[in-house]
Formats: structure tokens, C-alpha cells, sequence
């Protein structure tokens, strides 16, 4: 196989710990990987030390600043070595995967969720299938979070390289939405809804004990496809997020294997569905029978008194 290399997960010009999965997907195909990291100062390369790289590059540029995908893939084309690459699965990574594919004419992979040799397994179809793809040469591959491992250990040196000259356009200014909620990718406890809900408006309750006990809401697909109001960046399941929490709450959601596929590894799975028969709860360590105009109120209010 030929060389791997990693381009890191950036959130605000820090390397993000999702990084180490994507090197221990790298290491698959053989040898520690070599880690791109776009930033705008190179300390932030550091970040990437001891998450198992066979070498460390600080690509440097004031445009690394707020993504842009015309200036990334310019910039990160021309500094990264030919060979397979490895991308995170974010909107943003998936972006600059098939921007950076298209230049060097080569196939891309979204969202792998395996690979074994240069076999590289993702889902199609909006999840009703799943592909295995044998690679033939260099690739560009983007794989979801929580499905390797992270990597530890490698490469601490960093090699700076000024990318300046070779950025095609660049964001100057990017505005944040103040309200911003936790990431489902990222948390340590999610609550999901489903559209078993009744209605994107009922999901305020859920924001409630999420706000409560410092949780992400997520939803079902069901939810999402169904309501317009519910976007996919919160969406758990094969077609949406993997998540791995230390405890996953599933309300309104009948357990279809799309769904499980994205937190059947959670540590402890809680389940509240008025359909004793749902398959969530052969999946889940409590299952509690009962709408969730009955059950919300009483774990929110007994929640908060264990929270004080």
C-alpha cells in the first residue's frame, strides 16, 4: 500500500481528539501515518503529539483560520504528499476529502465505518446497505468518529511548512451562533427523541434534562426525515452520527437497526417507549414502558434534585 496520511479534525485551530481515531484507521494499512495539521499557528500542531503519527506537519496560514473550501484544498493539496489520505467525517472534512479527490483524480470513500486490509466498508443507500470497496491504489477516505479506537503514542516532532502562497480564497470572518448546544459526536451523555415525540416542538422537554445534567440531544431519523424543524447534525444512527456516551437516553424511539448502529456501543442505554414490544429494549439496560408525557416529568424533576 502506498504511503497514509492524516489530515486532523481542527476545531478552533486546536487539533481535535477525534484525530487519534483517524490515525488508528490509517495504521490499518500498515505503517503510523504522516498528520497534516492546518493551522494558522504552529504550536497547535502539538496537539497531535503522542496520538500515535509516524510524523508530525504544522501546514501554516492566517486562512486555516475559519474553514473555506476553496482555500483549504488548494492549500492542503499542495503540501500533502501523494498517497491515501484520511479525513474525519464532519460536513467540513467530507467537503475537503472529495475537493482534494477531485484534484488528484482519485476515489473517494465517505463515512467508513471498517476497514480490513484495503478493504474499506461504508454505508449506501441511505444506510439499507452497506459497501465493501477493495482499494487498487491511493484513495481518499473519510471515516466517522467512534467507530476506531484511538491511536496513542508516535511521532512529537513537528515539521513547520508556510502554506501562505498557496491558498486560492479565505474566510476572514466567521459568526458563531450564541446558542450553540453540545455536539452528539462529542458528548458524554446524549438524550435522543424520536418521532414517536408526536412533534419537534415536544423536544424543548428533552432540551430540558439535556440542560439539566449537561447532555447533547440527538434524534432518530424517523425524527429528522419527518420534521423539518429537527436538522441532521443531530441525528444518531448508520445514515447519521455514531456516538459512544457514557449513557445514551432513547425516548420515543423503537430501536430500528439504522438507529442501533449508531449507540448500541454506548455504555448504559436507557429506553422509554409506550411499546412494551420495541426493539430498543432488547438493546437497552433499563427500559422504562410509558409515554413520554409520563416519564420526562419525573426524570426531570428527580434528576434535578440529584443534581442539587
Amino acid at each position: 500500500m502506498t504511503q497514509t496520511i492524516v489530515i486532523a479534525e481542527m476545531n478552533n485551530n486546536a487539533v481535535h481528539p477525534s484525530t487519534a481515531e483517524l490515525i488508528a484507521a490509517a495504521m490499518t494499512f500498515g505503517d503510523a501515518p504522516t498528520v497534516i495539521v492546518p493551522c494558522t499557528e504552529a504550536a497547535a500542531a502539538d496537539g497531535a503529539a503522542n496520538m500515535g503519527a509516524g510524523s508530525i506537519i504544522a501546514a501554516k496560514s492566517a486562512a486555516f483560520a475559519h474553514y473555506d473550501a476553496s482555500g483549504w484544498a488548494s492549500a492542503l493539496d499542495a503540501v500533502t504528499p501523494q498517497g491515501t489520505l484520511i479525513t474525519g467525517a464532519s460536513s467540513q472534512s467530507k467537503d475537503l476529502a472529495a475537493r482534494i479527490a477531485a484534484r488528484r483524480g482519485l476515489a473517494v470513500i465517505q463515512d467508513a465505518v471498517a476497514i480490513e486490509g484495503n478493504n474499506v466498508t461504508s454505508p449506501v443507500y441511505s444506510g439499507k446497505a452497506m459497501q465493501t470497496v477493495a482499494l487498487a491504489g491511493p484513495a481518499v477516505i473519510s471515516v466517522r468518529s467512534n467507530v476506531f479506537p484511538p491511536a496513542s503514542g508516535g511521532a512529537s516532532e513537528v515539521n513547520v511548512l508556510d502554506t501562505e502562497g498557496n491558498v486560492a480564497t479565505s474566510v476572514t470572518e466567521f459568526m458563531a451562533r450564541a446558542s450553540e448546544r453540545l455536539d452528539v459526536g462529542e458528548a458524554n451523555i446524549v438524550i435522543s427523541g424520536g418521532r414517536g415525540m408526536g412533534s419537534p416542538d415536544n423536544f424543548v422537554h428533552l432540551e430540558a434534562i439535556a440542560d439539566t445534567i449537561g447532555a447533547a440531544v440527538g434524534a432518530s431519523r424517523a425524527a429528522v426525515d419527518t420534521w423539518e424543524a429537527i436538522p441532521h447534525a443531530m441525528q444518531v444512527g448508520q445514515t447519521g452520527k455514531t456516538v459512544n456516551p457514557s449513557l445514551y437516553i432513547a425516548v420515543g424511539i423503537s430501536g430500528a437497526i439504522q438507529h442501533l448502529a449508531g449507540m448500541r456501543s454506548s455504555k448504559y442505554i436507557v429506553a422509554i417507549n409506550k411499546d412494551a414490544d420495541a426493539p430498543i429494549f432488547q438493546h437497552a439496560d433499563y427500559g422504562i414502558v410509558a409515554t413520554w408525557e409520563e416519564a420526562l416529568p419525573v426524570l426531570h424533576t428527580t434528576l434535578k434534585s440529584m443534581m442539587g
